[in-house]
């Protein structure tokens, strides 16, 4: 099972945030944990942010990771909405 990480406590603040107002998110991001690849709606990313994941955590929550499988790390870099691709 990986674990979960954020970049810097800005990411922790907003994931928190999140956390708070959808009860539901600490469950997809449980899912998540197991498989980084296929839970949640997540997809490879292109362009700029190539070599990162997304996933959608509800409504029109986002979150922008990357899945480092040699830790079994998964690194959150930005929450929220279409606004931080």
């Amino acid at each position: 099972m990986y674990e979960l990480k954020t970049r810097n406590k800005n990411v922790e603040k907003k994931l928190k945030d999140y956390l708070m107002i959808r009860r539901d998110i600490s469950e997809k991001l449980n899912r998540l944990k197991i498989n980084p690849r296929k839970e949640c709606g997540a997809h490879p990313l292109h362009g700029p942010l190539k070599g990162k994941w997304a996933c959608w955590l509800g409504s029109n929550i986002r979150m922008i990771y990357k899945i480092e499988d040699r830790d079994l790390i998964i690194l959150i870099e930005d929450v929220g909405t279409h606004k931080i691709y």
